[in-house]
């Protein structure tokens, strides 16, 4: 079954242009925790929190600032990920990226 994602902006229900929304669906199968990263040519802003930093996040460009501001506020006691500075990496991509998305998607059978 063939399925779309739709993204918006956690303020202002803003959607991305079609090449920033690939970008933002790339950035979903980066396997990571606690990092910034930008969507671009939009200039969006991503937030892979995970576990204790909550969910990913989604800020437009008008919204980066108020997206860093929320995090900092209410996982600044947590983790030190909320206070990085920019500028932030546009990809987070690594060797295992693929093969940990394919691990994580696969269906396990366990030996049937």
């Amino acid at each position: 079954m063939p399925v779309s994602l739709r993204f918006r902006c956690q303020y202002c229900d803003e959607r991305p242009d079609p090449l920033t929304h690939i970008s933002l669906v790339t950035a979903m199968r980066e396997t990571t925790f606690g990092e910034y990263q930008d969507a671009l040519p939009g200039r969006w802003l991503i937030f892979h929190g995970r576990g204790l930093l909550g969910p990913p996040r989604y800020a437009c460009a008008a919204h980066r600032g108020d997206l860093v501001a929320f995090l900092r506020e209410h996982y600044g006691a947590v983790g030190n990920q909320v206070w990085r500075r920019p500028p932030y990496p546009s990809s987070l991509a690594h060797s295992d990226v693929d093969r940990a998305w394919i691990a994580a998607t696969t269906r396990q059978t366990g030996g049937l």
